[in-house]
């Protein structure tokens, strides 16, 4: 999002989401490897209310972040499964000019896609989970138009990736109405 530097922000937007992990600097890693325009914009440590400190650092651009947080504690596998009910967030969703390269560099660093998101004429999407279970969806828009993009009355497929090992981009899929995401 480019902003008028002559005026105050128009509307609201994302700039940022705060998570906390266990292992900081594998999500890091994880982010820097997918999203190359990305950097750490800044990092220290802080008291966590007098129990302990932590690292803190935000990976993004200069308009957007994440916050990330060390010191995460439970079972890694305790995230929401992303098909469940459950409590919680069950991915952060990244804009990135090429889904394919993405994915690449990711599968280079031992990435692949937990799943698909479903079939789209003007976007693509692959979900992706970080070692400790926290997940991302990389989404590529093939179209400038916004109300292409935002079309949510398209065609919609589940796609759950094949077990094949080293294999990116082949998928199943099982066609459901909208109503039933």
């Amino acid at each position: 999002m480019e902003l008028d530097q002559d005026s105050a922000v128009s509307q609201a937007y994302l700039e940022h989401a705060n998570v906390t992990v266990r292992d900081l600097d594998e999500v890091k890693d994880m982010l820097l490897c997918a999203l190359p325009g990305w950097r750490v914009r800044g990092e220290g440590t802080m008291d966590w209310f007098g129990q302990r400190t932590i690292r803190w650092l935000h990976v993004g651009t200069e308009h957007s972040y994440i916050s990330l947080q060390s010191g995460g504690e439970g079972v890694a596998d305790q995230h929401p499964e992303w098909r469940s009910s459950a409590l919680g967030t069950k991915h952060i969703g990244i804009v990135v000019p090429s889904l394919n390269e993405t994915l690449q560099r990711l599968a280079a660093a031992g990435y692949t896609p937990d799943h698909w998101g479903g079939a789209h004429p003007f976007r693509k999407s692959a979900y992706v989970l970080a070692r400790e279970g926290l997940q991302f969806a990389f989404v590529e828009y093939m179209s400038p138009e916004l109300s292409e993009r935002n079309d949510y009355g398209q065609s919609i497929l589940i796609a759950v990736p094949r077990r094949a090992a080293g294999v990116v981009g082949r998928m199943q899929t099982e066609r459901l109405p909208l109503r039933q995401w």
